[in-house]
């Protein structure tokens, strides 16, 4: 596995087509902070797998196109190399592009609304990435959920955009008591479910993926995944959330991002932090419910934003841990053209 890893990256040095190749493969990897272009190729496939078998290919398609416009995009505004090598630009616009088609309807005014909003993920995401620099903390999947925000946001105003699964906008209401019906089946697919969902798509197989796409670069990362899943499942249903929301793994995605980011890629892994990340992680199912609660007026989903608030509030009170090299590498990106990094 090394040998071939390392013919792999003298290729990518080499050859400019692989060397793209690779940089969007990373890309599709970051989404779980990992810097490894098989775990993206794998997690590609996860996606495409799930977007067929829910007869949505489209998803997939866009998850593509959003990947290479974002990644071009990089390329075009010559951003920071190291970061660009790593694909540090490509996750953010993988999930918008994925996002897209998912709430919108499939039409040709749809595609152009997703490649407009691919680009615009990685301009938003240098501007984001040199604010939150500032107080040492990483963008992470703010730039897509910032600007997919406002693309839902925006269709509402847009005739020819169509209203898919989004929506639509309602007041605040108690949610009605629906119990969850508990078996193995469908805690362990609801579970895995909450897995495949980080990448918008509702298949167990496809989370079976991930976390095996994971293991491949890290197997901390795959098991603080699957953590993250069973806490953040198990919370929802002790606490009486919505039944079809849980059976779809709609309350597992963000706890698991949590989970690995606070466990094992933005704080040094030890017994103190891994209950740090655990708090955290239960924290993010919470905000996850304040949030469908405020953003239901607005009919547009929370996205990521859960574990964005969690792992941000958990992120700055513990400067005291040693953040791992992957944090460093991120913290300190200056995200500027290469002439002015020279």
């Amino acid at each position: 596995m090394a040998d071939s890893n390392h013919a792999w990256n003298d290729s990518a040095d080499r050859n400019a087509a692989v060397r793209f190749i690779d940089i969007n493969l990373r890309g599709v990897g970051q989404i779980f902070f990992q810097n490894n272009p098989l775990t993206g190729l794998l997690i590609l496939l996860a996606v495409f797998w799930g977007s067929i078998e829910a007869d949505a290919v489209y998803v997939g398609i866009g998850a593509v196109v959003g990947l290479l416009v974002g990644t071009s995009v990089a390329l075009i505004l010559r951003a920071d190399n190291d970061s660009l090598r790593q694909g540090m630009f490509g996750f953010s616009p993988v999930l918008t592009g994925a996002a897209v088609p998912t709430f919108l309807g499939n039409d040709p005014v749809m595609w152009v609304y997703l490649v407009i909003g691919a680009a615009v993920t990685t301009v938003v995401t240098l501007a984001v990435s040199n604010l939150l620099n500032t107080w040492g903390i990483p963008a992470s999947t703010g730039p897509f959920v910032l600007t997919t925000w406002f693309l839902l946001l925006g269709a509402y105003q847009l005739s020819r955009l169509t209203i898919g699964s989004m929506g639509p906008p309602a007041l605040p209401e108690a949610a009605a008591a629906a119990d969850f019906d508990v078996t193995a089946e469908s805690l362990a697919t609801s579970m895995l479910k909450g897995v495949s969902q980080v990448v918008l798509v509702g298949s167990w197989a496809s989370g079976i993926i991930i976390l095996i796409a994971l293991a491949v670069s890290s197997r901390w990362a795959a098991g603080l995944g699957a953590a993250g899943t069973i806490v953040g499942t198990l919370l929802a249903i002790g606490f009486g959330a919505d039944a079809t929301a849980i059976s779809e793994g709609l309350w597992g995605f963000s706890p698991v991002l949590t989970a690995i980011a606070l466990g094992a890629v933005f704080l040094h892994t030890s017994w103190p932090v891994l209950l740090y990340a655990a708090l955290g992680t239960v924290f993010t199912v919470f905000v996850q419910a304040g949030l469908i609660t405020a953003l239901g007026p607005l009919g547009v989903p929370t996205l990521t934003a859960p574990y964005l608030i969690a792992m941000w509030l958990f992120t700055l009170p513990k400067p005291d841990l040693a953040p791992t090299a992957h944090h460093k590498r991120v913290k300190h990106s200056v995200l500027t053209s290469d002439s002015a990094n020279q």
